[in-house]
């Protein structure tokens, strides 16, 4: 399975995400890819095998991940203070991939129905989504 996790900013939760994964499925390859060079470094750090920073790479990584994963930004344009091009929320949008998005109530959208919960509860609840995809 290809596992593509997604960030943008300092590439915190995306950093956090790569871990988790990283510790659950030690043998996955993950691609990390940043909507800028920090959160694509970071991420790699994280454990990341793979990593790749920008509009492009957004758009080659959803064409071939079979799971895309990070913040619910990445499928709305100029989210993430802009960092988000229209045309990476189109690729993945449209990706194929299943994803897992983070609900975070920030940058100006605000989801409906969503608790205020911690990150690390939400990621947590976002690790479960991806233990239970991987296991199909």
């Amino acid at each position: 399975m290809k596992v593509t996790v997604i960030d943008g900013q300092g590439g915190n939760i995306g950093k956090q995400l790569v871990k988790s994964i990283r510790d659950s499925f030690p043998d996955v390859c993950i691609r990390a890819v940043g909507t800028n060079s920090a959160a694509t470094t970071n991420m790699i750090k994280g454990g990341a095998d793979e990593g790749a920073t920008g509009e492009n790479a957004v758009i080659v990584a959803s064409r071939s991940a079979d799971l895309i994963i990070g913040p619910i930004g990445i499928i709305i344009p100029d989210a993430l203070l802009g960092e988000v091009t229209p045309a990476m929320a189109k690729a993945v949008g449209e990706s194929p991939a299943q994803k897992v998005l983070i609900p975070l109530n920030k940058c100006d959208v605000l989801i409906a129905g969503i608790s205020n919960r911690s990150t690390s509860e939400l990621l947590q609840d976002a690790m479960d989504k991806i233990r239970a995809i991987m296991k199909l």
